[in-house]
């Protein structure tokens, strides 16, 4: 990838984004297969060495240019600083399908200015796929501007969704809404990478999103990337959607309405 010619345009924020992401996705290539250490963050939520490798040469680039930005990231502590703008990280989202190498994992970094996500910068390194958004500016995919799909029923919609990692321990477990969507929907699909799935409704590939008891590194970058390519992100009842709230339903747009419906079928 021409970095200079294609990153141009771009302000410093998303060249500095751009880069980190980058340089965390050649190290989930370089130690694809080669995980050593495996640690679990309660019964099924997986953290390897890698993650902590990306998440380490990530914070390098972005805190040797903008050391006084607060970091929220999967990995370590927050760093608060008295800064209107916060970065956040996860150098590995999709943890589980890197250590068992299925091909669904990516890094993904935005940057919020006063509570409201500004940039997003997700990449996907198995196909090198590069996506941003910058707030009022468009979402891209390598330069190339995406936009979400014109699917108008639910019933013709490809979906996306996951399941909490406490689901072997709580009924708030999505299964209600699976069920619910999968006699509503044409197909869903549980890919397990929270943020390809934006992306992936971003660009028209999927139609619709939900899932819950998510963190806010999950979805800053690619909720974004949904707004700015014309979809709509909201909670599961239609209000305003935070990245610090539990539930998010994304869609083109179209299908969002008959998305709420069926959510409001499910138990909780």
């Amino acid at each position: 990838m021409k970095k200079d010619k294609e990153f141009k345009s771009l302000d410093a924020y998303a060249k500095t984004a751009i880069l980190a992401a980058l340089k965390g996705g050649e190290i989930l290539l370089k130690n694809r297969g080669k995980v050593k250490k495996v640690g679990y963050k309660g019964r099924v939520n997986l953290v390897t060495e890698v993650d902590f490798y990306s998440e380490r040469a990530i914070l390098e680039i972005i805190k040797k240019k903008f050391p006084d930005f607060g970091i929220l990231t999967e990995e370590s502590e927050p760093e608060k600083k008295e800064s209107e703008y916060k970065w956040v990280i996860d150098p590995l989202d999709g943890t589980t399908n890197y250590f068992h190498d299925f091909p669904s994992y990516c890094v993904s970094i935005a940057l919020e200015k006063n509570n409201e996500i500004i940039l997003g910068v997700i990449y996907n390194p198995l196909l090198n796929e590069l996506f941003v958004a910058e707030k009022g500016k468009g979402a891209f995919l390598k330069r190339k501007r995406i936009s979400v799909s014109k699917t108008n029923k639910l019933s013709k919609s490809l979906l996306a969704t996951g399941f909490p990692y406490d689901i072997r321990e709580t009924d708030v477990d999505n299964l209600d809404h699976f069920a619910n969507f999968a006699k509503k929907a044409q197909a869903i699909r549980r890919a397990g990478s929270a943020a390809l799935d934006l992306c992936y409704l971003a660009m028209g590939r999927f139609d619709g999103f939900w899932e819950l008891k998510l963190s806010p590194w999950d979805t800053a970058a690619g909720s974004l990337l949904v707004k700015e390519a014309g979809g709509k992100v909201t909670d599961f009842k239609g209000g305003k959607y935070s990245i610090y709230k539990k539930e998010i339903l994304a869609s083109n747009g179209k299908i969002h309405s008959q998305m709420l419906e069926v959510l409001k079928l499910g138990k909780f």
